[in-house]
């Protein structure tokens, strides 16, 4: 028995293994982008929950970009909600000055806030 043979009717290739044929697949090469931690959490949230969509993403080699393209959204998303909530609740470089133990127990409240924002309406959905 040859260890390798080509199948015209599917166009793969096969190797021996043993007593068995096996297809000789490989995943198609993906541009590696940074993920940050959000595009981590998405990808846990993936792997536990949505075990198909991650499947489909990685067989198709589009995970990597997917993960870093909602790691982008939330990013932006984390500081133009930052800002907004500090404008709205006056939260100024004046107060920063004045009263630092304020300002910083504010911007963590408000840090919090985004974070469970994003996590609810991006992350995790």
């Amino acid at each position: 028995m040859d260890k390798y043979f080509y199948d015209d009717n599917n166009g793969l290739w096969y190797e021996l293994k043993g007593e068995y044929y096996i297809p000789c697949l490989t995943l198609p090469t993906e541009e590696e982008r940074p993920i940050g931690i959000w595009g981590q959490r998405h990808l846990r949230y993936l792997k536990e929950y949505r075990k198909a969509t991650y499947t489909n993403l990685l067989a198709s080699g589009r995970l990597n970009a997917y993960l870093a393209e909602i790691d982008e959204q939330a990013e932006d998303m984390f500081f133009r909600l930052v800002k907004q909530y500090a404008d709205k609740q006056d939260v100024t470089e004046q107060l920063k000055a004045d009263q630092p133990l304020e300002w910083v127990r504010r911007m963590n409240n408000i840090r919090s806030a985004v974070e469970e924002v994003i996590n609810t309406d991006l992350i995790y959905t």
